[in-house]
């Protein structure tokens, strides 16, 4: 498969507009599953409706991707909405008979938009020139930014239509949720035309080669001759043999282990901030600001991070993303000895969502680079890594924050960063596809839109 240097608008305009229904859906629901769960088991039970749509969306991940490699991008997205809409579905009526285990089954599916949002990314990346993957993915993830402000504003008026139409209060917004991810789930089916993945085995390097073979320890891996004919597909690979296979490439390494180690930094600091916030005295109107400074810096500048991937390289980008995390919890550790001061609680999470986004950003580029063979199967594998281990950091937020308070999170947290800066030192060393600083976005091939 040749490398398309241009940029089908109509096929990205699809992923972003579905994105944002998606993420309008998610946000909507996100904002009362944990009030809902409490009204139906207790207090007790509260949190397990986030962990219970965080397991949904990790689950999901692998046989997403899988779907993806047997029947393509556009079925896998659409057929992955599908399940979210029957998620909604389940999570109101659970509502409406007050089932506790009904509950959680339903947002367990509803997670499964969560998974789809994340796996959209990839899909604008498909058959794109290395010189533009990084910003068509970054644009695709900014979309989400739409969706994380405007749904948990439709909040109240969910509720007033769930109580019009006898649904209880708290369900009302997943009626919306129902709507927006039925349209993404639509929109994709009917409109999304995605470019071929699979026919590529040697991914971005010289055709005629197959890469990741086996070699000495601590060799980078050599290219062989591939006795494949041109032309011929390649064999399905299951996504603990694409892991395996990554594992012997320091660049792969890096690829996934960046994704979750960022992902669980950012998820282990942020979770526990309200509470730090709380125990400082600060009102819940500076919390609910915080938080979405904090979801702003995630998203609004991922086109620019793109951007930046694109033409310093996705490797320089990690260093720099792992660096401006390195400053959050630094800030964050500054935070947790003044707790009456907003503005340094505020600024050390807007920090940390611009760290996890380039996170985000570098990872994604590096994935999108593996072998046409493995790379479907690694990216599901990759994001459902990144739910768990995000699920892992915050149950274990929760003992830190009591054994150590908001500093001893902070601390954890930057302790976590010591893995992937091993892994990025690695990655630099033995980096041979030029993702260290070649990925110049005016070189030849640069992207054009179509």
């Amino acid at each position: 498969m040749g490398r398309h240097p241009r940029i089908d608008a109509r096929s990205t305009g699809v992923l972003v507009a579905s994105n944002v229904l998606g993420g309008v859906g998610v946000a909507s629901g996100i904002a009362v599953g944990g009030l809902l769960a409490e009204r139906l088991g207790g207090t007790s039970v509260a949190g397990l409706g986030q962990a219970a749509g965080v397991l949904g969306a990790a689950v999901a991940a692998v046989p997403l991707a899988a779907l993806a490699a047997r029947r393509g991008r556009r079925w896998s997205l659409a057929g992955g909405y599908a399940v979210a809409v029957l998620g909604a579905v389940v999570v109101v009526t659970s509502a409406v008979l007050s089932q506790l285990v009904l509950l959680f089954v339903g947002l367990g599916l509803f997670g499964v938009a969560q998974a789809v949002n994340l796996q959209a990314r990839y899909a604008a990346a498909d058959g794109i020139a290395p010189a533009g993957r990084a910003r068509v993915m970054s644009v695709v993830l900014w979309a989400t930014t739409i969706g994380s402000v405007a749904g948990p504003n439709l909040t109240a008026v969910g509720a007033r239509v769930g109580e019009g139409v006898g649904v209880p209060a708290l369900a009302g917004p997943y009626l919306f949720s129902v709507v927006a991810f039925a349209g993404a789930s639509v929109a994709v089916a009917l409109l999304f035309r995605p470019l071929p993945v699979a026919s590529d085995p040697a991914g971005d390097l010289p055709a005629g080669t197959t890469p990741l073979t086996a070699s000495p320890v601590g060799d980078p891996p050599t290219v062989a001759p591939s006795p494949v004919p041109p032309g011929t597909p390649p064999p399905r690979v299951g996504a603990l043999t694409a892991l395996r296979r990554a594992a012997a490439d320091p660049v792969m390494r890096l690829g996934v282990g960046l994704l979750a180690i960022s992902h669980a930094v950012m998820v282990m600091v942020m979770v526990m901030t309200p509470l730090h916030m709380q125990h400082g005295g600060m009102s819940l109107e500076l919390v609910g600001v915080v938080i979405s400074l904090h979801v702003l810096g995630m998203y609004a500048l991922s086109p620019v991070l793109g951007w930046l991937a694109d033409r310093w390289g996705p490797l320089r980008l990690a260093a720099g993303g792992l660096g401006v995390l390195a400053v959050a919890v630094t800030l964050g550790f500054v935070a947790a000895a003044s707790p009456g001061s907003g503005t340094v609680t505020a600024t050390a999470l807007v920090v940390l969502g611009l760290g996890w986004s380039a996170g985000v950003i570098a990872s994604s580029a590096i994935l999108a680079t593996a072998p046409g063979d493995i790379r479907l199967p690694l990216q599901g594998v990759t994001d459902a890594g990144m739910s768990y281990a995000g699920a892992a950091a915050a149950a274990l937020a929760g003992p830190v924050l009591a054994a150590g308070g908001f500093r001893g999170v902070n601390v954890a947290a930057a302790l976590l960063l010591l893995p992937a800066l091993v892994l990025l030192a690695g990655a630099m060393r033995t980096d041979r596809r030029g993702l260290a600083g070649d990925g110049r976005a005016d070189r030849p091939g640069a992207l054009e839109t179509a």
